[in-house]
């Protein structure tokens, strides 16, 4: 399976023109915003879980890193609620449920295979930038613009844009609640927010490695 894997052009999906779609475990159905391969796969997912539902036990060999869109995600290292950012890097295992029910935006097999940093950290709603990770390859933000702010950014190593919740157009597109937008390595993301401001995650320079 190939979804906007094409990694030199621009790739925009839309929470609400985005049909869900059924993953093999009872009750957790999937929008898929960009995927190379099968079951096991690199991706980038919006997963909803009903409530009660969950996932067999497994080892992410590729790492994962997700953010709490909505409800509490849970797993036996603990409860995550809405506003929790988490990555589990390679060779880590759990097993998610969602007792009440839970939406996450997850990124899987998109690790350097040696890493082993563990991040487990809450979003703030205040700040105009929160640096939730950061290493050689890659910045993970979590960005609040005002309303009608521009931004200007050189996307030399690409970047994902993510709306947690308000609005932001670029490349005149609207983007609203739980939309997705990546830009390719060497461009320049050029936006600017809406009427009632935007928060946005915000990923840089990770996708240099997929165009090279």
């Amino acid at each position: 399976m190939r979804i906007n894997a094409d990694f030199t052009k621009r790739a925009a999906v839309h929470f609400d023109e985005t049909p869900w779609v059924a993953s093999p475990a009872p009750g957790v159905e999937r929008k898929m915003l960009d995927r190379i391969g099968e079951e096991v796969a690199r991706a980038t997912t919006i997963v909803r879980f009903a409530p009660g539902s969950a996932f067999a036990p497994h080892v992410h060999d590729g790492g994962e890193e997700f953010l709490v869109l909505d409800g509490v995600f849970q797993d036996e290292h603990g409860d995550f609620p809405k506003g929790s950012y988490i990555r589990n890097p390679p060779t880590t295992s759990h097993t998610p449920a969602a007792a009440e029910g839970a939406v996450i935006l997850v990124k899987l097999h998109q690790f350097d295979p040696a890493d082993r940093t563990e991040v487990k950290t809450r979003i703030s709603g205040n700040a105009a930038q929160q640096e939730l990770f950061q290493d050689s390859v890659e910045t993970v933000t979590l960005q609040t613009w005002a309303p009608g702010q521009a931004i200007s950014l050189d996307a030399a190593g690409g970047v994902e844009v993510f709306v947690v919740h308000g609005s932001f157009s670029e490349n005149d597109e609207a983007f609203t609640r739980w939309d997705w937008l990546r830009l390719p390595p060497g461009c320049r993301f050029e936006a600017t927010a809406g009427a009632e401001g935007v928060q946005v995650w915000m990923k840089t320079g990770h996708l240099a490695q997929m165009t090279a």
